[in-house]
């Protein structure tokens, strides 16, 4: 990575700074720069970019030309990924959790320094008690709890960076097949998706210059799919980087606002299938 005063680590709220909840030690906020960053390069923000789909598709964004601002409560993880990206794009990471009010300030300020933001990706997600339950045994704290990551902390962070977005920003809302099927344990997260796809909508009218899709990636190989499958081989599902070019053609694509299955948008045109469902 190109040296310069960024590439350095930076305390600029030490006593503010989040903990790394995988590891339980304290991290802190590094803003990560590279030579190839440009004054008209489009910026997004992704949040829950340390692993899986979330870091995939910042890794896409970044080989497309995107600067990024990514989010995660995995620290270590998440300053991987930076270094990864580094020599692609200017990244600028903030570790935390989505569902607390003074983490999503602190994007703000990041985004307000660095923006307009013209891609909001809001990826984070929590699936909720492994192996899952079903609904009469599923604790309303622990469904609470998937609602406020899952649900809620996407509306308020889109509230929270509303100011800095620019005029015709794209926000992605990754959703899942869960939210409009009914299959057994899988009620309290398809609840938050199908909650998340409505709101989803209903901010598509309210913000008729924005483009707002609610996204659902499909299966995939990821360490919340395996949580759902304790035990169980997940080896048939494919990689995460498999669909980052569906989502990178939905997001230059000219489409109006809805709720799209990633694998039904042609990668090379942006085409939505005009068979699906």
């Amino acid at each position: 990575m190109p040296s310069d005063e960024s590439a350095t680590t930076s305390v600029p709220n030490a006593a503010k700074t989040p903990t790394d909840t995988a590891t339980g030690t304290t991290d802190t906020t590094v803003p990560r720069r590279s030579g190839g960053a440009g004054p008209h390069r489009p910026l997004a923000v992704v949040t829950g970019a340390s692993r899986g789909l979330g870091r995939a598709l910042a890794s896409g964004l970044a080989a497309a030309g995107w600067d990024l601002v990514l989010d995660a409560r995995h620290g270590e993880d998440l300053l991987a990924a930076a270094d990864d990206l580094a020599p692609a794009a200017t990244v600028t990471i903030r570790v935390g959790d989505v569902t607390d009010a003074d983490h999503r300030a602190d994007l703000a300020a990041a985004v307000a320094d660095l923006g307009p933001v013209d891609l909001l990706v809001n990826n984070a997600s929590a699936l909720g008690p492994s192996p899952l339950p079903r609904l009469a045994d599923l604790d309303p704290d622990q469904f609470a709890a998937v609602l406020a990551t899952n649900t809620v902390a996407p509306i308020a962070l889109f509230q929270a960076l509303l100011p800095h977005l620019s005029p015709t920003a794209t926000i992605l809302n990754i959703s899942s097949d869960a939210a409009i099927g009914a299959w057994e344990g899988w009620g309290g997260y398809g609840a938050s998706k199908a909650a998340l796809d409505h709101a989803s909508a209903v901010l598509a009218v309210e913000h008729p210059d924005l483009t707002i899709h609610a996204v659902d990636p499909g299966d995939l190989r990821t360490d919340m799919h395996q949580a759902a499958f304790p035990g169980e081989d997940i080896g048939d599902r494919p990689e995460p980087a498999t669909v980052v070019p569906h989502l990178l053609a939905l997001v230059a694509a000219d489409l109006p606002s809805g709720r799209h299955r990633a694998r039904d948008v042609d990668p090379a045109t942006g085409v939505v299938r005009e068979d699906a469902a």
